[in-house]
């Protein structure tokens, strides 16, 4: 078999302030009809909500877990232990997949993991076995589309990089071998991001971009055109019936110009569309295995890739709807939001109305609030990108309000800001001004809502903000 069996499932992120609860989301989950979800690590709360459910989970393991379970035996029964056999015994959580790592060769990491990723495979596979559940729990490596490159700009090119072909052969025979499949995560918003000259009709579904002709095969998209340069890598090697997982695929709603509602609900919808299909791509027929990235904003992801690593959402922060998409789970076609969702009081800290822009403390005040917040939809082509000056000010001032649970010190920007029960979002536009959803802490196994959470450091941090010259 080709693909490892058909559907969609979310990858869930927890890279977030204020998480919603994980019995929340499991709810969510469960009325959107989904049946697979993937995670990043092995939270033992999150786990626990999905047991007894019957969807399929892929836990992780963070890259910096390799080398400790790459280089002991121990180290890896006991993470297995832990996080797959007490999960499956005790709360009957239906563990599917063991990520061992996530996209460890990538370039930027400068080959920090590729010696290791192979040995942390092989101890928790060889861990999986030990427990009994070998032929149940499988492991794969989530890997980005950067291991493979066409030498002539056309599928049939494919072939590993020349620079990890070596550890990359020896992981796809270790996951032949154990009958394991291969995850890659493939992003044509990263290529339109990354190149000014991208056809952008080329990334979508719709039919509309002019076909890439390879040989007489015909690509109208660019996502059947890169999984087929990963398949014609794989036969190239001996390993063309080996499985095939899409890790992560999706697309941002902010943070950039080409990362907006319109384009994402265009994109996620014609992915929905080719995958229900079932034709599969030119070189691989079939059902497609694939799990959309992502299924939560996350406004703690690292921005270094660019602004829009904290919008790849099709729920926002608190779980409600960003925009129409059939998933062809539901009876209606239509997502379901989250449900009993407890937000903080209906005020905002706001710019004060006498304050001038030329104010010395106006600058350092929007630096550090947006340092410690979330300014990701300002800027050009964001939702927030016509807001005027004083606008933007008003914005960064409230997403650390917001974060900081409305603590009043944490408005205490000097003699600039001013906390209004007034809503400064625009009437026009989508920009929001969004109020912070209420944290919530685990107590004896019970989690709850909380009204306020102690932020002791806040008032310190505004005490180093009033000395700002």
């Amino acid at each position: 078999m080709w693909w490892c069996g058909k559907g969609i499932g979310v990858n869930w992120g927890t890279q977030a302030s204020h998480p919603l609860p994980p019995e929340t989301v499991v709810r969510m989950l469960r009325e959107n009809g989904v049946q697979k979800v993937k995670l990043f690590d092995a939270d033992y709360a999150i786990l626990k909500a999905l047991g007894k459910t019957g969807i399929e989970v892929m836990v992780g393991i963070p890259n910096d877990m390799l080398a400790s379970v790459g280089g002991s035996m121990k180290a890896a029964e006991k993470w297995v232990s832990k996080n797959v056999s007490q999960h499956i015994s005790s709360n009957n959580v239906n563990i599917r997949y063991v990520a061992v790592g996530n996209e460890p060769f990538l370039e930027t990491y400068n080959g920090s993991y590729i010696q290791i990723t192979l040995p942390a495979l092989n101890n928790i596979q060889s861990a999986l076995i030990k427990a009994g559940i070998g032929s149940q729990v499988k492991v794969t490596v989530p890997l980005n589309a950067d291991v493979y490159v066409s030498s002539t700009n056309y599928p049939s090119g494919g072939d590993f990089r020349t620079d990890i072909f070596d550890p990359m052969l020896k992981i796809v025979k270790f996951l032949n071998d154990v009958n394991s499949p291969f995850t890659v995560n493939i992003y044509p918003f990263i290529s339109l991001y990354s190149d000014p000259n991208f056809p952008v009709e080329y990334a979508f579904f719709d039919g509309k971009a002019t076909p890439l002709n390879d040989g007489g095969t015909l690509y109208y998209n660019m996502f059947d055109a890169n999984l087929d340069t990963l398949t014609h890598a794989l036969r190239k090697n001996g390993f063309g019936n080996l499985p095939v997982i899409v890790g992560e695929i999706g697309w941002p709603t902010d943070g950039d110009r080409n990362a907006n509602i319109e384009y994402a609900r265009r994109f996620n919808q014609g992915l929905m569309t080719h995958i229900s299909g079932g034709k599969g791509t030119p070189m691989r027929p079939g059902p497609i295995d694939a799990y959309l990235f992502s299924l939560i904003d996350e406004d703690e992801k690292s921005i270094d890739p660019g602004n829009f690593e904290r919008h790849w959402g099709i729920f926002y922060f608190d779980g409600q709807v960003k925009y129409p998409l059939n998933l062809g789970t539901t009876n209606s076609g239509a997502l379901v939001p989250a449900k009993d969702v407890h937000y903080l009081e209906k005020k905002w800290c706001v710019m004060k109305p006498s304050a001038r822009l030329d104010d010395p403390q106006v600058q350092p005040s929007v630096s550090y609030a947006c340092g410690l917040a979330d300014c990701t939809s300002l800027g050009y082509g964001t939702s927030c990108g016509n807001l005027d000056a004083r606008g933007n000010i008003s914005y960064a001032f409230n997403s650390y309000f917001q974060k900081n649970n409305q603590l009043e010190a944490a408005c205490k920007f000097p003699n600039v800001s001013m906390i209004t029960k007034t809503d400064p979002t625009p009437t026009v536009g989508n920009c929001k001004f969004p109020i912070m959803i209420q944290p919530y802490y685990e107590s004896a196994g019970h989690r709850f809502w909380c009204g306020q959470k102690p932020m002791g450091l806040v008032s310190v941090l505004v005490l180093i903000l009033l000395t700002i010259p």
